[in-house]
């Protein structure tokens, strides 16, 4: 046998690359891979382009897949009679959707490759304990997992913890966790807010129509480590927690707060100005990023991890969707499609532009991998941009359904979740 020959058969595959909660390692939205730049989905739009696999998932959700070894993993709400209603768009009404009926709260795992389904779980059936947004589902959240433990939270239908062959280590019961925003407390808009995990324990943000808490739950065997309570720090957010080391963030309004991953003691507080926080806080550059909106404000901070201020725009933040960060640049997108493209160190604005008509939303929040930026509205449209202090867009791509879960992305592949589907992109 020739050396060549014996020396690659002698290297081992690199091992995959991760994407084990939402919006991959420490909340950033990026990888360090390249990903497909034209791509078609959608039948009626021309010939199916770069598509590995499309697995259809039944239910209703805007849980995001993630990612870990040879496997992909994601959750959803399954209505037991009729079709799960959604209103996607843009709207301003408040209203809770008719979707009272039983559900079943599931889990998937699925082969990465080939997008077989290996297993599913159902955590919980029965009538939902909360209602929910008109746009939003009863299973909003994304699942997370350190390669021995994948969790799970379902809001006022409890916290569960699995192992990665789908079976239940421990599940708790919170309550009723009725999210609301700040200026209408009669309104229910449904939970959001996913697990992040911390080492050896699971924080869950819960902050409520009364009674708002941080908790720390052994990954091992449920137990509870800490709870603290951010009545006074927060009444209304959707945001996960963002978990940077020892220190944990919280988006949350009237303050954007940090605590001890060991303690859950606060260790500071930062005013807010957007009454409806939604993004995760994320890390990038050395700086915590945390945008906002709605209210008198639309902030986007950048806060030094002793919660110092770096720099602030108190007009540019967003509302739906988390801004990513790609080669020194901070992208932004508003959920009437207006994207805001800042430099990620000093704040300055170098432009913005419209992206579509102005009549589409923009939920998913956008995800980067190396040299591209992918921003997707809820037409399942796919704009693919060229990082740089200048408008140009490389690509408009089209899924052909509905999305509004933030897409994750690892080894060159692109995991979309439609409103019926995952939907994984390869060249």
């Amino acid at each position: 046998m020739r050396p060549l020959l014996l020396l690659l058969l002698a290297v081992p595959p690199l091992p995959a690359e991760n994407w084990a909660a939402y919006r991959g390692t420490q909340a950033a939205g990026l990888s360090a891979h390249s990903a497909p730049l034209h791509f078609n989905a959608d039948p009626t739009a021309g010939p199916l382009k770069s598509i590995l696999w499309r697995t259809p998932i039944p239910g209703l959700s805007h849980s995001s897949p993630i990612l870990w070894g040879d496997h992909l993993y994601v959750a959803t709400a399954v209505r037991a009679k009729g079709e799960a209603p959604l209103k996607i768009g843009l709207y301003g009404t408040g209203d809770s959707a008719d979707d009272n009926s039983e559900q079943s709260w599931k889990l998937y795992c699925l082969d990465r490759k080939t997008g077989r389904i290996i297993w599913e779980r159902t955590a919980h059936s029965g009538l939902p304990r909360a209602p929910r947004h008109t746009k939003a589902t009863h299973a909003n959240t994304t699942l997370a997992t350190d390669g021995k433990h994948l969790v799970a939270f379902f809001g006022s239908e409890g916290l569960y913890t699995y192992d990665l062959s789908g079976n239940l280590l421990w599940k708790q019961d919170l309550g009723v966790l009725d999210m609301t925003p700040n200026d209408d407390r009669n309104l229910s808009w449904g939970f959001a807010s996913s697990p992040s995990l911390a080492g050896d324990r699971v924080i869950v943000q819960c902050d409520v129509k009364s009674g708002s808490f941080l908790a720390a739950y052994s990954l091992a065997d449920g137990k509870q480590l800490w709870r603290t309570d951010r009545s006074t720090a927060s009444t209304a957010s959707w945001a996960p927690p963002g978990v940077f080391g020892d220190l944990i963030v919280c988006n949350g309004y009237p303050f954007l707060a940090a605590y001890n991953r060991l303690t859950g003691k606060e260790q500071w507080r930062v005013p807010a100005g957007g009454d409806v926080p939604v993004p995760v806080p994320f890390m990038a550059n050395g700086l915590i990023y945390v945008a906002q909106a709605h209210g008198k404000s639309s902030p986007l901070y950048a806060l030094r991890p002793d919660g110092s201020q770096a720099w602030r725009d108190d007009r540019n933040g967003a509302y739906l969707s988390t801004p990513v960060a790609h080669e020194g640049l901070i992208y932004s997108i508003t959920n009437n499609g207006i994207l805001k493209v800042y430099d990620a160190l000093t704040g300055q604005k170098q432009f913005e532009q419209r992206l579509g008509t102005g009549t589409t939303g923009f939920t998913a929040s956008p995800v980067a991998a190396k040299g591209r930026v992918y921003v997707t509205s809820e037409d399942g449209e796919v704009y693919v941009l060229k990082p740089d202090r200048k408008f140009e867009q490389l690509a408009k791509n089209q899924l052909g359904e509905i999305a509004l879960a933030t897409p994750a992305v690892a080894d060159g592949t692109l995991y979309f979740r439609t409103k019926g589907n995952i939907i994984a992109i390869h060249d």
